[in-house]
C-alpha cells in the first residue's frame, strides 16, 4: 500500500512538472503574437503618416515656381453675344407716361418725348429730328442776333448814314412788335433764297446718304471730334442749345410785346457792364 501510495505521488509529481511546461510554452506563444501583432501596427501606421517637413517645403517651392497656366478662350465664349442695355419702359421726360417705341435711345438728347405720339415709325423720327435740328440751329442764331441788333443797330445806322431800324423802345422788327415793313424786300428774297438752298442741300443728302447718315449733317467737319465719344458729346450739345435757344426766342418776342421794352434794357445786366445796368435800374425805378 505504501509502495502504491509513493508512486501514486511521484506520478503526480511528473503530472504538474508537465503542466507546467505546457503553461509556460502557451505563455511564451501569446508574448510572441502579441509583439508580432504591434510589429504589424506600427509598420501599417508608418505607411500612412504624413511626409516629412522637408519634403513638403519641396513640393510646395516647386509648386510656385509652376508658371501660371491661363485658360483658353473657347469659340463658344468669344461668339458669345454682349449684353443687350434694356430701354426703361417709361418716359425718361414724363414718368408717368410709356416711352414711345420709336424713341429707341440711338439719338442724341433723346429722352422719350412724344406725348402726342408724333413719330410712329424710324422715318418719321428721322424727318422730325432733321426739322428739329434746322430750327434749333436758327434759333441759336436768333438768340444771339436778337439783342445784339438792338445793342449795335443804331451805332451801326449812324456810322453809315442811315436810319435805324429799331423802334422808339429800342425794340428789333417782329410780327408781335410791327416794324417789318422797316426791311428792304432784297434782304427778304436772300435769305429765304438761302434758306430753300441750304434745305436742299440737306435733302439731297438725307436721301444720297448710307445708312449712317445723321439728320442735319451738312458734311461739315470743322472742328468736329473724329472718336465716336467726342462725336456723341457734340452731338448732345447742339441739340440741348438748341432747345434751349428756342425757348429764349420765344421768350424774347413774348417778353417784348408784354412789356414794350427792348431785351437788352430789360435784363441789361446780361449786355452791359454793371454799373451802367445799376444806372439803368436806378433810371426805371427799381432801385430807388
Amino acid at each position: 500500500v505504501f509502495r502504491l501510495v509513493h508512486r501514486v505521488k511521484l506520478f503526480m509529481r511528473k503530472l504538474r512538472r508537465r503542466q507546467g511546461t505546457i503553461f509556460q510554452d502557451s505563455i511564451m506563444m501569446k508574448s510572441l503574437c502579441t509583439a508580432f501583432g504591434l510589429f504589424m501596427a506600427a509598420s501599417t501606421a508608418t505607411a500612412f503618416a504624413p511626409a516629412p517637413s522637408s519634403s513638403l517645403q519641396t513640393s510646395l517651392r516647386m509648386a510656385e515656381e509652376q508658371p501660371e497656366m491661363t485658360p483658353l478662350s473657347t469659340e463658344e465664349d468669344a461668339a458669345a453675344p454682349a449684353p443687350v442695355e434694356t430701354l426703361p419702359a417709361m418716359s425718361q421726360s414724363i414718368p408717368f407716361m410709356a416711352r414711345p417705341a420709336a424713341l429707341d435711345g440711338t439719338l442724341a438728347g433723346d429722352v422719350g418725348f412724344d406725348p402726342l405720339g408724333f413719330a410712329k415709325s424710324e422715318s418719321d423720327l428721322m424727318n422730325f429730328r432733321e426739322a428739329e435740328v434746322k430750327h434749333a440751329r436758327l434759333a441759336m442764331l436768333a438768340a444771339a442776333g436778337w439783342p445784339v441788333s438792338e445793342l449795335l443797330d443804331k451805332k451801326i445806322a449812324s456810322a453809315f448814314g442811315m436810319s435805324p431800324i429799331l423802334d422808339n423802345t429800342d425794340r428789333v422788327p417782329s410780327l408781335l412788335n410791327g416794324g417789318l415793313g422797316k426791311i428792304s424786300p432784297l434782304y427778304w428774297v436772300g435769305t429765304i433764297g438761302l434758306a430753300a438752298a441750304i434745305d436742299i442741300i440737306g435733302t439731297m443728302r438725307s436721301k444720297n446718304a448710307s445708312d449712317e447718315y445723321l439728320p442735319g449733317d451738312f458734311g461739315l467737319r470743322f472742328g468736329y471730334p473724329s472718336d465716336e465719344a467726342g462725336q456723341k458729346r457734340m452731338q448732345l450739345a447742339e441739340i440741348k442749345n438748341g432747345r434751349l435757344a428756342m425757348i429764349a426766342i420765344f421768350g424774347f418776342a413774348i417778353q417784348e410785346f408784354v412789356y414794350k421794352q427792348g431785351v437788352v434794357d430789360e435784363t441789361p445786366f446780361f449786355f452791359f457792364p454793371l454799373v451802367e445796368s445799376m444806372h439803368k435800374y436806378a433810371n426805371s425805378g427799381y432801385i430807388q
